[in-house]
């Protein structure tokens, strides 16, 4: 059988630019992102082996710019297919970039759509919203693998069907766009860590939000931006989008719940990034806007955040601070606060509570902890509540030749529990 030529024009452009290895070109694209002022952008080899193979994935849009420059051609040229099709701006079976001017503060690429007529009657918004509004209740009961392939589906439909309206109904319509790609976005981030297709989804968001001209929901999308950046350790980068979120949040009467949503998520990239005693501040700050309170209702699509969800930030800021015992007592006070359907929350508290008895010598009751994570996992599977019981299995090694380590690894390593975690 004849070898696979690959990318073959990305290989001739990386060759005639001097770039004699796969590892050449990777470190001259890091590189020469600094000179660029793209900060926090670093391209592995492994990466330009994927842009190089048979079916290179289109690059997100900060790679874009800098193969563009360092190489002196366009995307096309260099061998990569936009998801929109080669032949203009068309959807294909999983996305379409749409028009927005509100993206290029934070540097991303835009596509710009096709006019055509609006032939769709004006009950297209509000049938399509209600299916959005049916998968944002299935989230919290549906398996990431089964939803997320009827939310993609669904995204399609509305980038089919945005050119078709006008006026109110296409506000409308682009609204629940956003709303499902984000939806999208949050499943690839957290349910499934995908953290580079989430963020190329959650710009696709943010377009639709701009379409919309609806500014909080614009700024909810920048703030899961936020997590991408923020869960590795870019500071500068994290920070760059909350203040992004907090301006588009002005724009709009916003609940406190909103803005106190704001503060925990740039307390947990803080925490993220070793900053504990910022974030401790920023969740102190929460807290009291939740006290105080305001006359704007949240928007029903902000279904992830409560006062026992801010206890969870704390309470896991705590816990990486070292502050034991405060760390307990506020994630066992988050379990009691949370209603019955929080199970996919309430496997990362148990997670925690796991971590905070691991750390203080109590492997008997850090295992307990992490079998009732494992039990909600059983139930709705969580990457985030998974990360969590990998982490603390990790905190117990001191004491893996305990009978309670032992029937935790018993368990944690059975056929069903190890295929699954594996396939995912």
């Amino acid at each position: 059988m004849p070898r696979p030529a690959g990318n073959v024009r990305l290989k001739a452009a990386r060759v005639a630019a001097g770039f004699n290895s796969q590892q050449d070109l990777a470190d001259a694209l890091t590189e020469n992102a600094k000179h660029m002022g793209i900060r926090g952008l670093s391209v592995g080899v492994r990466q330009v082996r994927r842009w190089e193979s048979d079916n290179p994935p289109w690059p997100q849009p900060d790679c874009q710019r800098v193969l563009v420059h360092l190489l002196g051609q366009s995307m096309e040229a260099l061998g990569f297919t936009p998801p929109w099709g080669s032949d203009g701006p068309l959807p294909n079976q999983t996305r379409r970039a749409l028009v927005v001017g509100a993206t290029a503060a934070l540097g991303m690429t835009v596509v710009p759509g096709r006019a055509v007529a609006a032939p769709q009657p004006a009950t297209t918004g509000a049938d399509f919203e209600a299916v959005t509004r049916s998968h944002r209740r299935l989230y919290w009961s549906v398996a990431p693998t089964k939803l997320h392939p009827a939310v993609v589906a669904h995204a399609t439909l509305g980038c089919a069907l945005l050119p078709e309206t006008a006026d109110s109904t296409r506000r409308t319509l682009a609204a629940a766009l956003a709303e499902t790609y984000l939806l999208a976005g949050r499943i690839e981030f957290f349910d499934l860590r995908e953290p580079g297709t989430a963020g190329d989804t959650l710009l696709l968001a943010l377009q639709s939000a701009g379409e919309a001209d609806d500014a909080l929901l614009g700024s909810a999308i920048i703030a899961h931006m936020a997590f991408i950046p923020g869960w590795v350790g870019d500071r500068d980068a994290a920070l760059e989008r909350m203040i992004a979120a907090r301006a588009y949040a002005r724009r709009a009467p916003t609940s406190a719940e909103f803005l106190a949503w704001l503060d925990a998520v740039e307390a947990e990239c803080e925490t993220r990034c070793g900053n504990t005693r910022h974030a401790l501040q920023l969740i102190g700050h929460a807290e009291d806007v939740l006290k105080a309170g305001n006359d704007h209702p949240s928007p029903e699509w902000m279904d992830w955040f409560s006062p026992a969800r801010l206890a969870a930030f704390k309470g896991n800021t705590q816990m990486i601070a070292g502050h034991y015992p405060q760390a307990r007592e506020t994630l066992l006070a988050a379990l009691d606060a949370m209603s019955p359907g929080e199970d996919k929350q309430r496997s990362v508290v148990y997670g925690d509570l796991a971590a905070v008895e691991a750390t203080s010598g109590n492997p008997e009751q850090a295992c307990s902890y992490v079998c009732q994570a494992l039990d909600q996992l059983a139930v709705n599977w969580y990457a985030t509540g998974m990360d969590r019981v990998r982490d603390v299995r990790r905190a117990l090694t001191p004491y893996q030749h305990e009978h309670c380590v032992r029937d935790l690894d018993d368990r944690l390593y059975d056929w069903s529990t190890t295929v699954s975690a594996l396939s995912r």
